[in-house]
């Protein structure tokens, strides 16, 4: 396994258990998801600059564009949640109560 290989892969478990393990906050989960969608782009990235091909080009621009759609989505649900509920705690989030 490459150094570049290990990094990238424990970026993104870090972000999985970050995800799976600290949920107390909205924005702590968005921030986890960030951080694994950008570690995607940067293994897609040098993926593409290996194989030194301008058929795959556009694939990390493409899950670039998708992250910023899902940052300002995320965003859009942390300020919605926060002025309907107080808080951007996910414990006292009930989705029965909408």
């Amino acid at each position: 396994m490459t150094p570049t290989h290990f990094t990238l892969s424990s970026t993104f478990m870090l972000g999985l258990t970050g995800l799976a393990f600290h949920r107390t906050h909205l924005l702590s989960a968005l921030l986890c998801l960030e951080g694994m969608m950008l570690s995607l782009f940067i293994a897609l990235s040098l993926w593409t600059m290996q194989l030194s091909t301008t058929s795959f080009s556009a694939s990390p621009m493409l899950l670039l564009a998708f992250s910023a759609c899902e940052a300002s989505a995320g965003l859009g649900l942390l300020v919605a949640t926060a002025r309907t509920h107080g808080t951007d705690r996910l414990q006292s989030l009930n989705l029965l109560q909408c």
